[in-house]
């Protein structure tokens, strides 16, 4: 049985500072990234996430979905083997009660954004 080769990961945040390199295995969700993100986020930094679904993990110009795997995201780190793949993360500003809510209620608020 094939030994599985470990991904290796840096994210960089908004302000160009890093958290990691760390090892991650193929099979590491998304969603465990962001909830990992999210517990070595630098204590120093002003508008940082309040949970994890805060967060937007963007890789090769896609953003990631929080169920898919390493694996499936097709990390590209497998053609430079031995390098780090940046991911840059995104934090979704934060919203007051009242916005959110106004939001909610006003699908003509609504924005897209679109990565070419």
């Amino acid at each position: 049985m094939a030994k599985e080769e470990l991904i290796e990961l840096k994210f960089r945040l908004f302000d160009g500072t890093d958290i990691g390199p760390n090892k991650y295995s193929p099979s590491t969700t998304v969603g465990t990234l962001k909830e990992l993100i999210l517990a070595q986020w630098p204590k120093d930094k002003h508008n940082g996430p309040r949970t994890a679904s805060d967060l937007k993990l963007i890789n090769a110009g896609k953003i990631l979905e929080n169920n898919r795997t390493l694996a499936q995201c097709r990390v590209p780190v497998r053609e430079i083997s031995g390098g780090v793949t940046t991911m840059h993360v995104v934090v979704r500003p934060p919203l007051s009660d009242k916005n959110e809510k106004q939001l909610a209620d006003s699908p003509e608020n609504r924005c897209l954004c679109s990565i070419l």
